[in-house]
């Protein structure tokens, strides 16, 4: 998973990427009952194309939801405990703080459809959240596509089925029939010059009975028009599914059908591909081809070197899906298929072993990136670990279900300190650190790490008593065991929470000795360039913006020299408030711009919203009452995407109530709140860009 969008009116719904054929009648049965009741649940075996068809609908009725049609996929998702934060992130909300219920109160009143797919492993968690979600959001639907029906009242069940085969029209034109067609449409794809012709469609036909017309199955089959004729592969598939059904040729159910199918595919892979199949399956969403390298090869069965060729040999056949990540290229096997792969795995003892090396991949790789993310691959970093989210999730459920590992729970955990702060995971974070370190009680150096991270985080959620609290405890335990550098890291961030807290005083105390034991270390973050940041700003409130200043020039020269740019956006933020205090607006103006620019790089929500404000403050201050409302509005409309506004400072909340008193001063409060309501209608892309735009015809002036 990548970088996510902000919220977009239009909705997420993922691009078509193969042609659509046949269920025109099912499409139109679907969206009736769709227009008739608030949640359809499309049922049906593995292979029968529910997601296909789930997101053939939502592009034809995308149109008729004002706020959009929004996709959430659950079908990597392991931990049923996650199901809400899942489909938050696919709404793009990036509330990472501690309040309840936060998605229901952001869905509220829009008018929007929501597609869940793949619920059938987390049944339960998803039937309680759906029906939280429709008592508490009128205008919402819900499609949901599940192997089994939620049991919610007021569920609509329907069933697919699979498609049409020949024969079951007696009247229809074979050339006609959607199995057919789909079989004509993906061998197509594998041999362009494929034409369905009269020596070919009995053979097509018969091959699209005997596999029951599953989609899934049809696929497989068209994919071996690389090496077969349609006729050798029909003659292949019916001796094979003669011997599993008897004698007497009677049709299997179609489920074995669909297994039989992937079986077939299974048996004409050669041995290392067949044993790299299984052991890609402990992948729990896509991966890099160095990491199916590093957790699958074994010199003899399968040697690092031969992995290349051996995935390339598996996309050819259609098992493995390529998919390209700007310059980069990952693959994922499909949910059926990684099913059957994890069976065969489970059939060769290995499930253990592969876990055990997947996750010490992820610890490798999330060490890694604690390591370089301070360096010249920052942004790298951040869309690598959003890409590997689902597999860091694998690695923490393996983790935190095995008693032996408890150690080694903590140090991923600890080690994802910026995913969890900087990649907008701290809610999810904080969850996983609460239930490992109460596992977890015998004090340690990887239970003190744990513990600063899990204030850090607190912090970036704005709930300030929770990190004041894990920070202490972080101090006496690490007094305890040894661990100085934890003393000093428990330091910064109770420094932190007091500037949080409008505790000044104690703030500049624990901030400064922070700094200076970091002051001879190599460790910028998140020790040594937060805490001067932190400390800036406590000197502006202070009063104190030359001194802020001069602090956050060498910050930001810091950030240049070692190509560090997440915290360099906040220097820039922050100088911006200490040249406001003293009166430079253009130079303060100037800043937050750039600060504005980079945050787009980490889709970074609180820094966008609190350059908003600060850019409102600053409008206000000029005399630009009109457009300092329309910022304040934007920032009002989207500080949810966050959490709680203004991170509840009383720091920053003061500012904000008095650039709404000079906007209310200059234009008196019906217009300032007809500037409001307009800023108001920005979703959180339109707002960046109003924000940057520097084109003083087309954004509002001071008013009357």
């Amino acid at each position: 998973m990548a970088a996510p969008a902000g919220w977009r009116r239009e909705g997420n719904l993922p691009a078509e990427l193969t042609s659509f054929v046949g269920r025109t009648r099912l499409l139109t049965t679907l969206k009736r009952h769709l227009q008739e009741s608030r949640l359809v649940t499309v049922t049906g075996i593995g292979g029968v194309g529910k997601s296909r068809t789930a997101l053939r609908l939502a592009h034809q009725v995308r149109a008729d939801y004002a706020d959009g049609v929004w996709f959430a996929d659950l079908a990597r998702l392991q931990d049923a405990g996650m199901v809400e934060h899942t489909i938050s992130a696919a709404l793009g909300i990036a509330d990472q703080s501690a309040r309840p219920d936060r998605l229901t109160e952001w869905v509220g009143g829009r008018d929007m459809l929501l597609i869940i797919d793949t619920c059938e492993h987390l049944i339960k968690s998803c039937a309680v959240l759906v029906l939280q979600l429709l008592k508490q959001a009128p205008n919402l639907k819900i499609l949901a596509t599940s192997r089994q029906s939620l049991q919610v009242p007021g569920e609509h069940v329907l069933p697919i089925p699979p498609l049409a085969v020949p024969g079951d029209d007696p009247g229809e034109d074979p050339y006609g029939n959607e199995s057919v067609e789909l079989f004509s449409a993906r061998a197509a794809a594998v041999v362009p010059d494929f034409r369905l012709d009269e020596h070919n469609i009995g053979a097509v036909a018969e091959l699209c009975r005997r596999l029951d017309g599953i989609p899934l199955a049809i696929e497989l089959a068209a994919v071996r028009l690389r090496a077969l004729s349609v006729q050798q592969i029909l003659s292949l598939l019916t001796d094979r599914f003669s011997l599993l059904a008897g004698a007497s040729r009677t049709a299997l159910p179609r489920h074995q059908t669909l297994r039989a199918a992937i079986g077939w595919s299974h048996e004409i892979c050669e041995p290392a591909e067949r044993l790299l199949w299984a052991r890609l399956s402990i992948f729990a969403g896509d991966f890099e081809l160095d990491a199916a390298r590093a957790v699958c090869s074994e010199p003899g069965s399968l040697p690092e070197e031969r992995i290349t060729d051996l995935v390339t040999g598996l996309v050819e056949k259609s098992i493995l899906l390529m998919d390209q990540h700007g310059k980069g290229v990952r693959y994922r096997l499909i949910d059926t298929l990684r099913d059957y792969g994890q069976e065969w795995l489970d059939k060769l003892g290995q499930t253990d072993e592969m876990r055990g090396r997947h996750r010490d991949y992820y610890l490798k790789l999330a060490q890694t990136g604690e390591h370089a993310w301070s360096g010249m691959r920052q942004v790298y970093w951040f869309i690598r670990m959003r890409q590997e989210h689902d597999n860091v999730r694998a690695a923490l459920d393996y983790c935190l279900h095995h008693d032996e590992h408890k150690k080694i729970t903590l140090e991923l955990l600890s080690a994802l300190w910026f995913m969890w702060v900087a990649c907008g995971l701290a809610r999810e974070g904080r969850l996983y650190l609460e239930r490992a370190l109460a596992s977890n009680s015998e004090p340690s150096k990887e239970r003190c790490k744990a513990l600063w991270v899990l204030s850090y985080v607190c912090s970036a959620q704005g709930d300030i008593d929770a990190a004041q609290h894990w920070a202490e405890q972080c101090s006496t335990e690490a007094v305890m065991v040894g661990d100085s550098r934890s003393v000093i890291l428990a330091t910064k961030m109770q420094g932190t929470a007091a500037s949080l807290k409008g505790d000044l005083n104690k703030a500049t105390a624990l901030l400064g000795v922070a700094i200076e034991f970091n002051r001879t270390g190599q460790e910028l973050n998140p020790g040594l360039l937060p805490a001067i940041l932190e400390l800036a700003y406590v000197l502006i409130a202070q009063n104190e913006p030359g001194e802020a200043e001069a602090l956050l020039a060498d910050l930001r020269h810091t950030c240049e020299q070692r190509g560090e740019l997440w915290l360099r956006s906040y220097a820039h933020w922050a100088t911006s408030l200490a040249q406001r205090a003293a009166g430079r607006a253009e130079e303060a103006l100037s800043n937050v711009r750039e600060a504005l620019r980079i945050k787009a790089h980490f889709h970074d929500v609180l820094g966008a919203m609190m350059c908003l404000e600060a850019m409102a403050s600053i409008a206000a201050d000029s005399g630009q009452a009109a457009r300092a409302a329309h910022l304040l509005g934007a920032a009002e409309t989207n500080w949810p995407l966050f959490g709680l506004p203004l991170l509840s400072s009383p720091f920053f909340g003061g500012e904000h109530e008095q650039s709404v008193k000079e906007c209310k001063r200059l234009i008196g409060e019906a217009a300032y709140e007809e500037h409001f309501r307009q800023g108001a209608r920005l979703n959180m892309d339109e707002a960046i860009d109003y924000a940057l735009d520097d084109d003083p015809a087309t954004r509002p002036g001071p008013g009357p």
